[in-house]
């Protein structure tokens, strides 16, 4: 059964108007929205280069062609898909309320949002529930079933235990094979200097 509690269509009809795009270069493995570091086919035009044997003939610029009688190609900027990486605390500060909602019973609902968000544009994301370690560590993935998954270990956390944020970050950094965005959902109640 899908867990009802972060599926508000209320909610997710308000952030379905919204896009994600990444400010930076990102490395992808299918064709979206935001800017990469691969060449590729695209409405933004990037650099000529000269033609090699075996290029496209449809990519040679046929007005170079005329004005230096050389052969040039045009380089495009390729677009690629994000791979988020959402973050959550579930340390036991995180159990602080002072209306309705719990501080992770915010996140839960932030991180539902931006899954949902960010898979609808088809990037891939992931999600880390954490307090002094990983507990639960989802890799990212574009795929539909991904929604599920992260609802249902939204579902079954709960705020316990201490933080340590700057142990954890180190942690998910080794696992990252690439590079994306991290976003870190926390109160970040913990030592400074340790973060």
């Amino acid at each position: 059964m899908l867990p009802q509690s972060y599926l508000d269509p209320a909610g997710l009809a308000r952030v379905g108007n919204m896009e994600l795009v990444a400010r930076q270069v990102v490395e992808g493995f299918i064709p979206g929205r935001h800017r990469s570091p691969f060449h590729g086919f695209s409405a933004e035009y990037l650099d000529h280069r000269a033609y090699t044997p075996g290029d496209q003939i449809s990519t040679i610029d046929w007005k170079v062609l005329a004005r230096t009688d050389k052969y040039y190609v045009k380089l495009f900027e390729d677009e690629t898909n994000l791979r988020a990486h959402v973050l959550l605390d579930c340390s036991r500060s995180m159990a602080f309320q002072s209306g309705e909602l719990s501080k992770l019973a915010y996140g839960c609902y932030l991180a539902a949002a931006l899954t949902h968000l960010l898979l609808r544009q088809n990037d891939a994301v992931g999600l880390t529930l954490f307090d002094t370690d990983i507990r639960t560590f989802i890799p990212p993935q574009a795929h539909p079933t991904q929604f599920r998954r992260v609802l249902d270990a939204l579902d079954a956390t709960a705020s316990e235990g201490d933080t340590a944020v700057g142990p954890v970050l180190h942690r998910v950094a080794e696992r990252i094979r690439r590079r994306g965005l991290v976003i870190l959902i926390s109160d970040l109640l913990d030592r400074e200097e340790a973060i």
